[in-house]
């Protein structure tokens, strides 16, 4: 088993017309055994910008630690907020900073950019970056996400088809890897407002 399915997870990214939703499910694991149910894998780093991780629980907290760090430094530096393709590539550095022993952490980016036009990325664990504009995929979960988002994904969704298409791509995929599941969360960024809901799931 590799170090990366450890905890297990699953997180998916997804544009919409002027929004972008990001997902994530809460089991939290040692192999095959669960141990909570309540971890959180998205995590906000400003109101536009938001980020999910997939990997090793641990290196999930210290990076998380490490980004808000270096977003405080930035906005007492530049007074403004991040811009997503800016926290990218800050992401990306820190990743490959620490190339030769890496966090086993997998990003994945959303936010909305100038003009509020939708942002994804995601990144292997030395911060190699994919940028798209439909969706992307992360964790143990990545196969079975791409099955489902290739097959209900529709471009220019409004946000409230947005979340209903994220919650069904990410349900019916973590309900088809036991390293994953056990509820879910998911956030849809537009320009006015955040909307966050938690899902249930099946509890097996």
């Amino acid at each position: 088993m590799s170090i990366l399915e450890y905890n297990g997870s699953g997180v998916v990214a997804m544009c919409g017309k002027n929004c972008v939703a990001i997902a994530s499910d809460m089991r939290y694991g040692v192999q095959q055994t669960t141990v909570a149910t309540d971890m959180h894998k998205v995590y906000k780093m400003h109101d536009k910008v938001y980020i999910g991780m997939a990997g090793l629980a641990t290196d999930m907290q210290t990076l998380v630690q490490r980004f808000r760090f270096r977003l405080k430094m930035y906005e007492l530096r530049e007074e403004r907020k991040i811009k997503p393709n800016v926290f990218a590539n800050l992401v990306s550095s820190m990743l490959y900073q620490k190339r030769f022993g890496p966090y086993f952490v997998e990003p994945v980016i959303a936010g909305l950019g100038d003009k509020n036009k939708p942002f994804i990325c995601a990144m292997d664990l030395i911060g190699a970056p994919v940028y798209t504009d439909n969706f992307l995929v992360s964790g143990t979960s990545s196969e079975e996400l791409y099955g489902v988002c290739e097959a209900m994904y529709r471009p220019n969704l409004e946000p409230d088809d947005l979340f209903e298409t994220v919650s069904q791509c990410l349900q019916a995929a973590v309900d088809r890897d036991c390293l994953a599941g056990w509820g879910a969360e998911v956030y849809v960024i537009c320009p006015d407002r955040v909307i966050h809901k938690t899902l249930k799931s099946r509890q097996d």
